[in-house]
């Protein structure tokens, strides 16, 4: 006879509420009882009398006020791991499907991706999808800072580009690698198939403030001491192929997006004159959904695309 068996009460005794759980994830990642109640979708006093019951429970304040932050005492930090391994356990036991049949499977996959990606995933992963696994939702987030924690909470599957600032405990594998090209219009005036150093210095270039790999482009013209006149600078690459398309301005950006937005709008493909280090596009995922059969297919899928874009 198991304990349990002998003693019944143990399975009401010191259980915590999975509403708790989740106030304390979302409390410990947002330091503020108001955002807390928004992304909750509870009101503040509600989220003030849960976060209340769970002092009690654990018997520490587990937060305490900074200023305007709600900063985590040393019992908080020492939860925070494992009360996020049981709520990512409840969410798979909750979504568990013993053989994943994309034909079949209702699921919402959390991608971060660039914005590159935007333009040259988006599209063919959405068709696949639509023709394989017509029931499968995607959402598309922002990489940043909190990528790695994103993949390790469960609020993303998946991270897709070049971060190389990814912590330990995340698997990756190579989708391709990445060199850099020039784009201009297709009847440019004084650039046809190819340009050199003092061309690439004396036409004027779009920039791109973010974006994959901009900071290897940035770091190459420093070292080399090469200034371009960049007359416009964009926040990100939609909109960039246009904008070449109708003007004599140029633009430098990784091999990739520059062949996608050339093809979208018929200009010119030119070897960058500026040696520029490459970098390889890869694909993140936290090791405890390696074995996941709905994470494993959509990570062969997107190989997959990415395979049939180099052949």
């Amino acid at each position: 006879m198991s304990t349990l068996d002998r003693n019944p009460s143990l399975w009401r005794h010191d259980l915590i509420d999975v509403k708790l759980l989740q106030l304390f994830d979302v409390l410990y990642e947002t330091r503020n009882v108001s955002q807390a109640a928004e992304k909750l979708g509870q009101s503040q006093p509600t989220v003030s009398i849960w976060l209340g019951q769970l002092r009690k429970k654990l018997g520490d304040p587990l937060f305490v006020r900074s200023g305007a932050a709600m900063q985590p005492t040393p019992q908080a930090d020492a939860l925070i791991g494992s009360a996020r391994e049981i709520l990512e356990s409840l969410r798979r036991l909750a979504t568990w499907e013993p053989d994943f049949n994309p034909a079949s499977a209702r699921r919402l996959f959390r991608l971060c991706i660039t914005d590159a990606s935007h333009l040259t995933l988006l599209p063919q992963l959405l068709a696949r999808l639509r023709r394989d696994a017509p029931s499968i939702r995607l959402e598309a987030l922002r990489i940043d800072g909190k990528t790695a924690q994103a993949l390790a909470s469960g609020e993303a599957d998946l991270a897709l580009g070049y971060i190389p600032w990814l912590e330990t405990g995340i698997y990756q594998q190579a989708l391709f690698d990445q060199s850099w090209v020039c784009l201009a219009c297709r009847n440019h005036p004084r650039i046809q198939g190819t340009i050199d150093l003092p061309a690439y210095q004396a036409e004027l270039h779009i920039g791109v403030a973010t974006g994959t790999g901009h900071q290897l482009l940035d770091a190459a013209l420093t070292t080399q001491r090469i200034e371009r006149k960049v007359m416009l600078e964009l926040p990100a690459f939609p909109g960039l192929g246009a904008i070449v398309h109708s003007t004599d301005l140029i633009a430098t950006l990784p091999g990739h997006i520059g062949r996608t937005l050339a093809a979208q709008s018929d200009l010119q493909v030119l070897a960058c004159p500026v040696p520029v280090e490459g970098f390889t596009v890869r694909q993140h995922w936290h090791a405890r959904y390696h074995a996941d059969a709905g994470n494993r297919w959509l990570r062969h899928l997107i190989a997959d695309l990415f395979a049939q874009a180099d052949r």
